[in-house]
């Protein structure tokens, strides 16, 4: 396929171990993730992030990685030269809140707080991570997502949904059980908020289509992406998380890579630029 434009998670995908560019998940020295973004940049194909990240922190990586765009908290936000530009999806939303941001909204509700004390130290907000965030309320600990869904559908939340993303190391900083370690970081938000809708409307915004474009991600939110891109491509780390390899099996666009994290993501450019 000729790709335009790759799409790309960052945490566990493009950086490895605490955020590095330069360091291999046995944090040994690496130099091929640096390579393969020249590559990228000399092929003149646009390169966009897409992270659970907020948009400020995009921002500040973007200019370091010298990216197109970026789409934050989850598919929350589109945001384009610069960041000078946005546009805030609010997915489902209800209309009465129309204009209003979903964390205002949470906020008013009391939605988060019933929810961390329903799941007293099996959840709690992903602090300091939290603070800045518009769309999605980010949260820690280890819960049964789907439960949690059944749980604010029950409460007339139906149009909330907790999204995975992942595993994150413990720290002393957390007050979690020990039953809800190694902890997930989890996204309330507004369903029809994806990465994969944040995509097709970037892909629209540029006059692009699927075939154009290729995504690379290690999460279960990362397979969102898989409709609105050509190929997926998915880090090893990724695809070695309990319950993937089943969930990969359904998603018939996507590639494992042979390594995990940057060396995977340098694979996976390379091979997306032909």
């Amino acid at each position: 396929m000729a790709t335009r434009i790759v799409y790309t998670d960052l945490d566990g995908t493009m950086v490895g171990p605490r955020g590095s560019f330069w360091h291999t998940a046995d944090r040994e020295l690496t130099a091929s993730p640096a390579a393969a973004l020249l590559e990228l940049h000399r092929a003149g194909v646009a390169l966009v992030l897409v992270s659970g990240r907020t948009h400020a922190q995009l921002l500040e990586a973007g200019r370091i990685f010298a990216v197109d765009g970026a789409i934050a908290e989850l598919g929350s936000l589109v945001s384009w030269h610069g960041g000078r530009e946005t546009h805030l999806l609010t997915g489902d939303l209800p209309g009465q809140f129309a204009g209003r941001t979903p964390m205002d909204v949470l906020a008013e509700l009391g939605i988060v707080d019933a929810l961390v004390a329903a799941h007293r130290g099996r959840l709690e907000w992903h602090d300091p991570w939290h603070a800045t965030h518009s769309a999605d309320a980010l949260l820690r600990g280890r819960v049964d997502a789907a439960a949690v869904d059944a749980w604010l559908a029950e409460r007339g939340w139906g149009w909330l949904t907790l999204n995975d993303n992942g595993a994150v190391p413990a720290t002393a900083r957390m007050t979690l059980d020990t039953e809800a370690l190694p902890p997930h970081v989890y996204h309330l938000m507004p369903r029809g908020i994806s990465k994969g809708a944040a995509i097709t409307w970037d892909l629209a915004r540029r006059g692009l289509t699927a075939a154009d474009a290729v995504a690379v991600g290690d999460s279960v939110s990362d397979l969102e992406m898989a409709p609105a891109v050509g190929r997926l491509w998915v880090t090893a780390n990724g695809a070695a998380v309990d319950g993937m390899a089943a969930r990969l099996d359904a998603v018939p666009n996507a590639v494992v890579t042979d390594a995990p994290m940057g060396e995977g993501w340098a694979q996976a450019v390379l091979a997306s630029l032909g």
